[in-house]
């Protein structure tokens, strides 16, 4: 696998992703789980945050202690499953912004349409970490990726609970730059461009919309 895809193998991560893949899985655990994956899958995103030490005292003795270094990162979701995968992370890191971008994907074309951006001002000056759960065909990512480049951000981050094939070729092609955080690359797609064996479709698992 390229250097620019990293799969999450911890023994935890993996463990509940198989349960949450399992057809059998209620909205309520496939929701947990989701934000329990989210959870660890941010401590490998974050691994390599700069720190700067600041004098702390603590109940014996003056001492130097790290603390994040700079502007704290962003929290990008593409809606509307990228919203799954947020609120866990926000719980690790709370000083964090959020912004959103929501894109569809055309049922014709399985192109990406945008039809909504809402981020920080200052987000060109953060670590952007995007966040949706499944990278199938990979328009839908390589779209948001481009739209926040265009708006000057150049420290990027992808998070996906599951990956296919032709979605990492796509982020590699396009956006090389981007390290992609998974904890699977599956099969393939199907004539849907649903990966498969996948986890279905991760919006209507989280929200219960079907």
């Amino acid at each position: 696998m390229s250097s620019n895809v990293h799969i999450v193998v911890h023994p935890l991560v993996q463990h509940k992703l198989t349960l949450l893949r399992r057809s059998g899985t209620s909205t309520s655990e496939f929701r947990q789980l989701t934000r329990e994956i989210a959870m660890l899958m941010l401590y490998e995103i974050t691994r390599d945050l700069p720190l700067t030490e600041i004098e702390i005292e603590t109940p014996l003795a003056r001492m130097k202690s790290p603390v994040l270094a700079g502007k704290k990162l962003c929290l990008v979701p593409i809606l509307r499953a990228g919203l799954g995968l947020v609120d866990s992370m926000l719980e690790l890191v709370p000083s964090a912004r959020v912004g959103h971008i929501g894109i569809y994907r055309d049922p014709d074309t399985l192109g990406a349409v945008e039809y909504y951006l809402k981020v920080p001002e200052d987000i060109a000056s953060r670590l952007v970490v995007v966040c949706d759960p499944m990278l199938a065909t990979g328009h839908s990512a390589c779209a948001a990726l481009r739209r926040l480049k265009d708006i000057g951000c150049d420290n990027i981050k992808f998070a996906c609970l599951v990956a296919s094939p032709t979605g990492v070729a796509a982020m590699q092609s396009e956006h090389p730059d981007v390290t992609v955080y998974t904890v699977a690359v599956d099969e393939g797609l199907n004539e849907h461009a649903y990966i498969v064996p996948g986890l279905g479709d991760a919006g209507d698992r989280l929200f219960g919309t079907k």
